[in-house]
């Protein structure tokens, strides 16, 4: 059929394309979710911290709380292809028209986008965490900081990774509206490729074949790691401090 000879050509002509834009897509996506989470755990550190009884030490912690907000709430409530024109195009006119480079500009955009839906992720990540985990952490002389990175933020990670793998999916897809400011990744290689052969449908059912194996790949994967992290369903554990034959076998068998 001549649907799939079309198919075959644009593949075998325009791969080298193909593939251009689906590395710039994994790339922009994956760094964008990194400093995105990276963001969103250090707003989630800011946000969680006791307020302080000197007066100018609470002054700032009220301010950096109001910034916070406003910068998650700006950034949630616009869309990403506005704010890629906005920043984009903002910067060249600060700058008497130098635009910023695309790829970084991208992950920029990305990164920054990500991290607002980071903060409130982490944030519910974080007051999930039972009180009594922070009271004990205090009680023994940890500061806040100290009880986040070694008692408070490995819990949060791993109770937060489903919804950080969400993110990392979601942002393979919104890498498309990057093509509004010339970031060469899959939609914009896509939309070149149907201006030259004027196959539409066909280009862009390709198109739509490749994001579907890079968000279906990434969702296993993560959910792999998501396995490993929870651990074995079946263990055993001591039942008695005096008694080292006495166990509680947990997920299947019975008490001993």
């Amino acid at each position: 059929m001549q649907f799939f000879k079309d198919v075959g050509d644009i593949i075998s002509k325009y791969y080298p394309r193909l593939l251009s834009g689906l590395g710039y897509t994994m790339l922009i996506a994956l760094i964008g979710t990194i400093i995105g989470l990276i963001i969103g755990l250090l707003m989630g550190i800011i946000r969680t911290i006791p307020r302080s009884k000197k007066k100018a030490v609470g002054i700032i912690q009220k301010v950096a709380d109001v910034v916070i907000s406003v910068y998650v709430e700006i950034f949630r409530g616009t869309p990403m292809m506005v704010q890629a024109m906005v920043i984009y195009w903002g910067f060249a006119f600060a700058n008497g028209g130098q635009t910023l480079p695309l790829v970084p500009a991208g992950i920029f955009i990305v990164s920054i986008n990500t991290g607002a839906y980071m903060t409130e992720i982490v944030r519910g990540g974080i007051i999930s965490v039972d009180k009594g985990q922070f009271e004990g952490a205090y009680s023994v002389g940890m500061t806040h900081f100290q009880t986040m990175i070694h008692v408070v933020i490995p819990q949060v990670m791993k109770n937060i990774l489903p919804s950080v793998a969400n993110e990392f999916v979601i942002n393979i897809k919104d890498t498309s509206v990057l093509n509004v400011i010339g970031v060469m990744e899959l939609y914009y290689q896509a939309y070149k490729i149907q201006t030259m052969t004027y196959k539409i449908f066909q280009t862009f059912l390709i198109t739509s074949i490749l994001y579907f194996i890079m968000t279906f790949t990434v969702t296993r994967l993560l959910r792999l790691l998501e396995k490993k992290l929870t651990g074995k369903k079946d263990y055993v554990i001591c039942g008695s401090q005096s008694d080292p034959d006495a166990e509680i076998r947990i997920g299947g068998g019975e008490n001993v």
